[in-house]
């Protein structure tokens, strides 16, 4: 199989955090793959016709996208249910985090972008409400941190790991872990994990 993959995109993390859990690692080619808003990457379209990475390419020319399908896919492969509950309300507590996850790393992004910008082109309105999201969302995941230690290690732990991880990478300057104890202790035992530490996020 070949991943479209670069060493600074925190979706793909999640896939390769998935793929050393599931240990599906060695199966994966990585094709490092730059992609960027203002400069599509064309020879990613013929897998993905909306240039994004990850992109998941099977032996048979079969794609499959976005990070988080890539990850149920790999689960399947590895029989199933590891990290992604089969049971109800776990299933939907699962994806839920993952999503809120997924939908801070969205905002950071759009964030980023908008602080690339000249100071007199960027719009303070839209700063000032990815700040707040992001500030909402750590309030919700340290209130949900002490549960996640003791419950099974699953696409949302990676997801929120993942999103904590660019957060430090990209927005050094916020502090998160100011105010937040149980969601930095949290963070610490999942930096520590085999597959945290193999697939640490790098400027390369």
């Amino acid at each position: 199989m070949k991943l479209h993959w670069s060493p600074r995109s925190p979706f793909v993390r999640k896939v390769m955090i998935a793929a050393h859990e599931l240990g599906l690692e060695q199966r994966l080619t990585l094709l490092r793959t730059v992609v960027a808003m203002s400069k599509p990457n064309e020879a990613l379209l013929s897998d993905n016709p909306v240039g994004k990475i990850p992109t998941l390419v099977l032996d048979d020319g079969t794609a499959i996208f976005d990070s988080l399908t890539i990850c149920e896919y790999l689960d399947a492969l590895s029989g199933g249910g590891r990290l992604f509950p089969a049971a109800k309300p776990e299933r939907w507590n699962t994806l839920t985090r993952h999503a809120m996850a997924n939908g801070l790393l969205d905002v950071l992004i759009l964030w980023r972008n908008e602080r690339d910008k000249p100071q007199a082109r960027q719009t303070p309105e839209w700063t000032a409400g990815f700040a707040l999201k992001t500030r909402a969302a750590l309030e919700r995941f340290e209130q949900l941190a002490p549960r996640l230690g003791d419950e099974p290690f699953d696409v949302g732990h990676i997801a929120i790991g993942c999103a904590l991880s660019y957060l430090d990478f990209r927005f050094a300057d916020l502090n998160w872990r100011a105010g937040h104890p149980a969601l930095t202790a949290w963070y610490q035992s999942f930096s520590e994990r085999p597959s945290a530490k193999a697939t640490e996020i790098a400027d390369g």
